[in-house]
């Protein structure tokens, strides 16, 4: 008889942390170096001098490092968070929170429009070199041929990237490492062959002290160049959104920050070196100037003059760092924007998914717009601007957010504390406001246009975020009890008398054998023609539910706590209760119908199921005695996974209980129609891969792997003798109302016994949503008790 695994051990889940040092810190420098460095080094040397532009960069790789230093102690802390917006919303009022997302989202999308008209830039830069020259006279209010083709092949690389984005295809992670060492190998030649063509120079150090001086533009020049490159140095805060997946988080999260922000400094100080140091050019004027007349082409310029096909490498890694940087930022805007209309930070509209493709299509297609609309109608220059002052502006509410945490969160866990806080937080602070302020010399357009999005903003918060936020106030706790606190909750939804008994006895051999308490929740729906307060009314209604709860976890020795709640919307008031309280796992009662064809459970059940914020059970009772035989059909995959445990779990209470072990028959089917050697070669390969996949080897449950020509019918016919089943939803999406008439629907549907339908809480899926509505769910395992062997 095999040994069995202890139980809190056996149903430990959690995230692969795959991710080492090396790996975390590339996808930062990947995501740092993008566009930027390729299309804003020559406006930025003609801002701020050939000393000014090494400067620029210096000063904002140390400005990066402070903000960088907040990064690593917020995300350490909390390494599941979804980064800058979790933070704010967490540290601060929650209209921060709407602004950090709101200008989160204004941010990437102006970024994506500077990706895209530089874009078209190096596009058209390649079709001058193949021979089509375009006119620089001024042909359409004020364009020239070239900057109208410039325009044109930027809304159309973005528009290519809004129909990729809507059907759901994305760049996969090797293409992206590709990409990213071919744009790193680029500017690595660049400063390889400016350094050599540098040892021919004599006097190459007039370049930067006597022509006619170090900074031509003073100080002022400096910090205009330091917010124009800003956006080039923003893409690290995404080390911190790979928390959960990084290998010691504590230490390797603070340490990949800081050295992704290291290489990045170094390779553009090294760029920035070589661009002005090594050009020799004939026009007679500095090569600072000579770089900043050639603008966002400059970099162009430079590879032509200093390396063996310069021109075509630079255009090249200019073309694949801005489709990689386009490709990300409207992935990124858009989800954003998504994620806020799920939340009603933003009109609903933005909340909805393309029933084909599965993707938040209206939320690509209207930040595909705003993109497309700063891309025609703003220079490069004003684009850029516009990026940085948004990306300033986002990263002072984070450093805000940290101060404010260091007060509001005094016993957080930091495994890494940022120095001296507040004072370089408050200078970071002071220093991002005066680069921010500063831009508006450079572009009033991107100011003028910044700030007619922030007053949008509040508009847009008005008519939502502050609804969204009063709603609250109308989600109202009348009353909740407890005789204990558990680690374990398993929240029972309870809607009228028979099924709560059904849901309690059921509840509660699952609280038991993991040391829990059963959670018991009646929300009255008070209707909107009369005012939430007026639902006390209501309260009579809820009381003998509740009781019937607290009497059989008395029955069972089960602790109990209990809540009555108002609200607008049962379905959105039992998410909010099962976040809130970070409960474990939950169970729904099915009756056996829907009230609308359209739904495939219930409106309730529906809306849960398509996202749960706990593990879920749903149940259709046949008969409410304890199972002595259970068949748990599997295919592979988390539900299934769940299934298996929630059968063992049920199996040690009624053990506890009984003295007995119910059988446990975990059910494959094959529908291949091999026969003889060949099945029985089939089968012990399957068994060997469940075994390994779903990890069940020395639980206490029998494996049967049998040919069958129609699933349903098969599992009902193994059902037969069977009290009970436990199957896992469809991994496709079984509970959602677009998939009436799944396999797990069809079996609770037409079995004569007691089905439950299991669907694992998704930590990946739920995180979109959790960085909109507050701190990141700490996920608690079971605490199982001991167990006996069968």
């Amino acid at each position: 008889m095999p040994t069995h695994q202890p139980s809190s051990q056996r149903f430990q889940i959690s995230l692969s942390r795959d991710l080492g040092l090396f790996d975390v810190t590339m996808i930062g420098v990947g995501a740092m170096i993008g566009a930027g460095i390729f299309g804003l080094t020559g406006i930025a040397a003609g801002e701020a001098g050939p000393v000014g532009l090494l400067l620029a960069f210096f000063l904002n790789g140390i400005l990066t490092s402070l903000t960088g230093l907040t990064y690593a102690e917020l995300g350490a802390a909390y390494p599941q968070a979804g980064g800058g917006y979790a933070w704010v919303k967490e540290g601060l009022a929650r209209i921060y929170g709407f602004y950090a997302g709101w200008i989160s989202w204004f941010s990437h999308s102006v970024a994506c429009s500077l990706y895209a008209v530089l874009f078209g830039t190096f596009f058209v830069e390649l079709m001058e070199m193949a021979g089509l020259h375009l006119g620089q006279n001024p042909v359409l209010v004020g364009f020239s041929q070239e900057q109208l083709a410039v325009k044109a092949v930027a809304v159309l690389a973005a528009l290519t990237f809004i129909l990729i984005n809507v059907r759901g295809s994305s760049e996969t992670g090797l293409v992206g490492n590709i990409i990213t060492i071919f744009k790193i190998l680029v500017l690595g030649m660049l400063v390889v062959f400016g350094l050599r063509a540098l040892a021919n120079i004599p006097n190459w150090s007039d370049n930067f002290l006597h022509d006619p001086g170090p900074l031509p533009h003073g100080i002022r020049g400096v910090i205009l160049a330091m917010g124009l490159t800003f956006v080039a140095f923003e893409g690290y805060e995404i080390i911190a959104q790979s928390g959960e997946e990084v290998k010691d988080p504590d230490h390797n999260l603070p340490r990949a920050i800081f050295l992704a922000i290291a290489i990045v400094v170094a390779i553009y100080l090294a760029v920035a070196f070589v661009t002005v140091g090594a050009v020799q050019q004939d026009t007679g004027l500095p090569n600072w100037v000579y770089l900043g007349d050639n603008a966002e082409r400059a970099m162009i310029e430079t590879a032509r003059i200093i390396m063996p096909y310069g021109a075509l490498i630079m255009i090249l890694g200019g073309l694949a760092s801005t489709t990689s940087a386009l490709n990300a930022t409207i992935y990124s805007s858009s989800r954003v924007s998504y994620a806020m209309g799920r939340d009603r930070d933003l009109p609903a509209i933005f909340g909805r998914v393309h029933t084909r493709n599965k993707t938040p299509h209206w939320a690509i297609w209207l930040s595909g717009l705003l993109i497309m609309g700063m891309a025609v109608f703003l220079p490069v220059a004003d684009v850029a601007s516009g990026a940085s002052i948004t990306f300033l502006l986002l990263f002072l509410m984070v450093n805000i957010a940290l101060i404010r945490m260091r007060k509001t969160h005094p016993d957080l866990r930091r495994p890494f504390r940022a120095p001296l806080v507040p004072y370089l937080q408050y200078f970071s602070i002071a220093a991002q406001l005066v680069l921010a302020v500063e831009l508006f010399q450079l572009s009033p357009i991107a100011w003028i246009v910044t700030i007619v999005w922030l007053a949008l903003g509040l508009l847009v918060y008005s008519r939502h975020g502050a609804v969204q936020e009063a709603a609250k106030y109308e989600d109202i706790v009348l009353l909740e009890e407890s005789v204990s606190t558990s680690e374990y909750s398993v929240l029972l939804p309870v809607a009228n008398e028979a099924m709560a008994n059904h849901l309690a006895r059921l509840g509660s051999l699952f609280a038991q054998a993991n040391q829990g308490e059963l959670f018991a929740l009646h929300v009255i729906a008070v209707p909107q023609q009369i005012g939430i307060t007026d639902g006390r009314a209501f309260l009579r209604r809820g009381r003998p539910l509740l009781e019937e709860v607290i009497d059989i976890g008395r029955e069972h020795d089960v602790p109990v706590r209990t809540m009555l709640r108002l609200g607008r919307d049962v379905g959105q008031s039992i998410m909010d209760v099962a976040r809130e309280r970070e409960v474990n796992l939950m169970i729904l009662g099915w009756p056996g119908h829907a009230a609308h064809r359209q739904e495939a459970f219930g409106s309730v059940i529906d809306l849960m199921s398509k996202n749960p914020p706990a593990d879920l059970a749903v149940v259709r009772f046949r008969h409410s005695h304890l199972p002595r035989r259970i068949l748990v059909p599997v295919a592979g995959g988390p539900n299934s996974r769940l299934a298996i445990e929630l059968a063992v779990t049920e199996s040690d209470s009624i053990v506890q209980r009984s003295g007995r072990r119910p059988e446990i028959i975990v059910l494959n089917l094959l529908l291949d129609h091999e026969e003889g050697e060949a099945l029985e070669k089939r089968i012990a390969e399957r068994r060997e891969q469940l075994l390994e996949e779903l990890g069940f080897a020395d639980w206490p449950v029998d494996l049967k792997i049998r040919p069958a020509r129609d699933i349903v019918s098969a599992i009902l016919e193994e059902a037969e003798d069977c009290d009970q089943i436990i199957i896992g939803a469809s991994e496709e999406g079984l509970l959602e109302q677009s998939l009436f008439g799944s396999i797990p629907q069809q079996v609770a549907e037409e079995a004569l016994c007691t089905v439950i339908m299991a669907k694992r809480h998704d930590p990946v899926r739920f995180g979109l949503r959790r960085w909109l509505l507050g701190r990141p769910r700490r996920r608690k395992q079971p605490v199982r008790s001991g167990r006996t062997t069968s």
